[in-house]
């Protein structure tokens, strides 16, 4: 019987190739993004304490040192905390680009796929196709030796 051979198996395969490594980069870029968006959280948190320690500060005795000291970091965490928000937007960005490629990737294999399939389709066709006509030719063989027997 005939082999089915696709003429453009290699690039499906170096398409499956380049999938899995799309989607070895979108996730590292999903863990990046959830990495910074884990920082962000820790810095809200760290902030929401030294807000705290500051109204504690302010009641009771007061002490002017550790006061501007509370100030000053609540200060350099707003600061912090806007840095951060830009690095978890540009890792959002780079998750969202990889998830495109990711996608575009996908299709294109998919395709190929769907290629690779009508192609076998066809073959399984053509080998229907001769099996037919060698059914046919021994039909008629025999039918006419049949007849040249009687």
């Amino acid at each position: 019987m005939a082999k089915f051979v696709y003429r453009m198996q290699n690039i499906l395969e170096l398409k499956r190739k380049i999938e899995e490594q799309e989607k070895a980069n979108f996730g590292m870029a999903t863990a990046r993004f959830n990495e910074e968006q884990n920082k962000l959280r820790d810095l809200m948190i760290r902030q929401a304490g030294y807000e705290k320690r500051l109204k504690e500060l302010s009641i009771g005795d007061i002490d002017i040192k550790a006061i501007k000291t509370c100030k000053s970091s609540i200060t350099s965490m707003k600061v912090a905390l806007r840095n951060q928000m830009f690095e978890v937007s540009k890792a959002q960005k780079a998750m969202e680009n990889a998830r495109k490629r990711l996608n575009a990737v996908m299709m294109e294999r998919k395709m190929h796929e769907k290629l690779r399939e009508h192609a076998f389709e066809e073959f399984l066709d053509e080998i229907d196709r001769e099996e037919s006509k060698i059914t046919d030719e021994l039909v008629s063989y025999s039918y006419f030796n049949t007849e040249k027997e009687e």
